[in-house]
């Protein structure tokens, strides 16, 4: 299916890398020479996006600098003749940037900067949602991202599970699959013992309009009182609705705590 927009929620103060988030967004800490989120919109641009919607904290303007035209570095790269970096810091190029503050008061949960972004997806359509502090990494330059959308339901649904070791289930939220491979549900931190499967959630999506006006409108998880997108595709399911499971190819990196941020510098810079 044609899918060309992505929800992009980096709206987190990133309290598990403090104190350098105090000044720096999570989202923008760096993986070699570029910041975590361009590896999640490289891949984006890679599998056909063009509308790429960033849900942003109050007061975040870091990502949104990033990606704009900087006047005064383009001139002095040319005045020093170094014209070669021109294009490693041009704004990418045909694609539709969107910033949507999530206000830092009222309902909290995966679900919120979701519904953020529903004005912005039209009737018939399906958008990637990925969180902004963890990726897919392949070496060959592939884009997992694309493969999320080849994986797409005849609902225009599809997620992302990561294999992990078994004795490291009881770590994660498990998905429970069912004949076909299909999504059914997801198990919280179950024991080795009783663990559906190995396959993690991740937290990314291809959810359609229908889902993504969902996640408006879902109530309060009653045991941790967030607004939780888990929520929404459990509710997207019980009302006949189809997810695909697509088992990622590459590797999963998150460098939203400092053992993955550092396991990703490796990564990237071929030390592992």
């Amino acid at each position: 299916m044609n899918v060309t927009k992505a929800i992009i929620p980096i709206a987190g103060w990133g309290t598990r890398r403090l104190p350098i988030t105090k000044t720096i967004e999570k989202s923008m800490l760096p993986i070699g020479n570029r910041p975590l989120i361009d590896y999640v919109v490289q891949d984006c641009i890679a599998a056909g996006i063009n509308e790429l919607i960033f849900i942003v904290g109050e007061g975040s303007s870091q990502v949104e600098d990033y990606y704009r035209d900087n006047i005064k570095l383009n001139d002095y790269l040319e005045k020093k003749g170094k014209t070669e970096a021109l294009a490693l810091v041009a704004p990418p190029e045909g694609v539709k940037l969107h910033f949507v503050v999530q206000p830092s008061h009222g309902k909290y949960g995966t679900a919120v900067p979701v519904g953020l972004a529903a004005d912005y997806i039209s009737e018939g359509e399906s958008a990637v949602v990925l969180m902004g502090d963890d990726f897919i990494y392949n070496a060959d330059g592939s884009s997992e991202t694309k493969r999320l959308i080849e994986a797409a339901s005849v609902d225009g649904a599809a997620m992302i599970g990561v294999e992990v070791p078994a004795d490291r289930v009881s770590q994660y939220g498990v998905l429970k699959l069912g004949e076909n491979g299909e999504y059914q549900s997801i198990v919280e931190k179950p024991s080795v013992s009783e663990s559906p499967s190995n396959l993690i959630n991740i937290s990314k999506y291809l959810l359609p309009k229908r889902a993504i006006d969902a996640a408006v409108r879902v109530e309060a998880n009653p045991l941790r009182g967030e607004y939780e997108i888990t929520d929404v595709i459990n509710q997207f399911v019980a009302n006949g609705g189809a997810i695909t499971v697509h088992r990622a190819t590459g590797q999963y990196i998150d460098g939203g705590t400092l053992e993955g941020w550092l396991h990703a510098n490796n990564v990237i810079c071929g030390l592992e």
